[in-house]
């Protein structure tokens, strides 16, 4: 399943301006989750902010430095739908920041 999630905070990214981003967690293979672990230059984890923005990015088609250049409440709101979806939780058991 796809969640978007609008940004409270748009981001100027390579010329453009990026109001939201649309996850597609289910897509993730094994090989996204062991690449995820070696751009996250960290302790890997479920709870590894590293490792869950690395994953973001993957599952939104989206390079990496675009997930860190979201402001911290957008950036939280994304790493929190990421962990969710790791731990097993659904989308509205998963703590949200809206």
């Amino acid at each position: 399943m796809k969640q978007t999630i609008k940004l409270q905070t748009p981001v100027e990214f390579e010329g453009a301006t990026v109001s939201e981003l649309t996850l597609d967690l289910d897509s993730l293979t094994g090989a996204d989750l062991i690449a995820a672990e070696r751009e996250s230059n960290g302790p890997v984890s479920e709870m590894s902010k590293g490792y869950q923005a690395a994953l973001a990015a993957r599952a939104a088609g989206k390079p990496l430095e675009l997930i860190h250049a979201l402001k911290a409440r957008d950036f939280t709101e994304v790493t929190v739908r990421v962990q969710g979806f790791l731990l097993g939780m659904d989308s509205e058991d998963a703590p949200s920041e809206s």
